[in-house]
């Protein structure tokens, strides 16, 4: 039996998914975070004016071939995919789950969507443009009477979804409406997942979508709304409501700033709704919404983290927006901190993102499962 190899990670800063210690020694034994012992290494690495913070985790993102690998160039250790067809879903895993060099996965799987709704028209445009079209070509599995949710969440378990997407989107922010769900139908959609232990996330871009789904009892939002300017009392509102009944939302403004329909004003709109879902105290989790296209996987999450600091987030909150709070929302209780025990998830970037988010850039190594990708 091989023994397992001791990497010793010395004197550096230390960004544990909560708090900065200034000068610390982290040793990884195998694929686990240990506490340091005094022992001889295998692999001893500076960290004298560098940062250790846990792999980044991207809260939204569609995964497809390439997709994982690219995200740990830049940190990112897991993505949390919102919506992946059978067939690539199985295969992402397959890899995830056999190879270190590339991201760990969650998926929701097939998401719940009213026939002809979002995103069909998203998917049908992409699919040509993928080597492997069944990966987002239909057709998939969608819902339409609330006496249907039990067993549309029963399918969903059956082929692995770790927790259940539900789209409640009238084509407001396209060219043109689609159908979409019926309140009925999505309250239904979050008991049933519910009882089945799974969560709920909420695919709602507008104020009126996000009270459906906090009507509905989700557990998180997967977007900022973004129809609300400053101003307007209803992004305080809705924050508050979201607060009261223990609702995370994954930020995405990245999303509206690359995307056909981030104007401007859309990007002013969710940057000034994340501002008021931090001070009601409604936990935001960094992600990106990332896709084969734009934003980019891995790349878009640094440019989120800095987005989020535009809204008034300190660096070290940004930062437990893309670690620690994914983690815990997201059950993830193995990874997201620095602690032993853990997973050996780890960035190491020079520099300190905790004062200057954009060193989280300047990456000199990244660790998965305790794995260095370092040439």
């Amino acid at each position: 039996m091989r023994t397992a190899l001791r990497t010793l990670i010395r004197d550096v800063r230390v960004f544990d998914g909560a708090q900065a210690v200034a000068c610390a020694d982290v040793l990884v034994v195998g694929d686990r975070i240990a506490e340091p012992d005094g022992r001889p290494a295998d692999v001893e690495v500076d960290g004298t004016g560098r940062t250790l913070l846990p792999g980044l985790i991207d809260a939204h993102t569609h995964t497809f071939d390439g997709s994982l690998a690219q995200a740990l160039m830049f940190g990112v250790t897991t993505e949390l995919d919102m919506f992946c067809l059978p067939p690539n879903l199985a295969r992402q895993r397959t890899l995830a789950a056999a190879r270190d060099d590339i991201a760990d996965l969650r998926s929701a799987g097939v998401l719940a969507t009213a026939p002809g709704g979002h995103p069909s028209g998203v998917i049908a445009a992409i699919a040509p443009m993928l080597e492997r079209s069944e990966d987002a070509d239909g057709p998939f599995e969608t819902i339409t009477h609330p006496e249907d949710a039990a067993a549309f969440v029963a399918a969903r378990i059956a082929e692995g979804s770790d927790y259940l997407k539900v789209v409640i989107d009238e084509g407001a922010t396209g060219r043109a409406p689609v159908p979409t769900l019926c309140p009925d139908t999505v309250k239904a959609l979050a008991d049933a997942a519910r009882a089945a232990g799974l969560r709920t996330i909420a695919h709602a871009v507008t104020a009126k979508e996000t009270a459906i789904a906090l009507d509905a009892g989700v557990d998180g939002l997967a977007h900022i709304w973004a129809d609300t300017a400053p101003g307007d009392p209803a992004a305080d509102e809705l924050a508050e409501r979201a607060a009261a009944q223990g609702v995370f939302v994954i930020s995405a403004i990245v999303n509206y700033e690359v995307s056909g329909g981030g104007s401007p004003d859309r990007v002013a709109n969710a940057r000034h709704v994340a501002g008021a879902l931090r001070r009601a105290g409604v936990p935001l989790l960094a992600g990106t919404d990332a896709n084969p296209f734009a934003p980019l996987h891995g790349d878009g999450l640094h440019r989120e983290l800095e987005l989020l600091t535009q809204t008034g987030l300190s660096p070290q909150e940004a930062l437990a927006a893309g670690t620690s709070i994914p983690a815990r929302h997201f059950g993830l209780a193995d990874r997201g901190r620095i602690a032993p025990g853990l997973r050996a998830d780890l960035l190491l970037v020079d520099g300190d993102p905790t004062r200057d988010i954009t060193a989280t850039r300047a990456i000199t190594n990244v660790w998965r499962r305790g794995v260095s990708q370092s040439p």
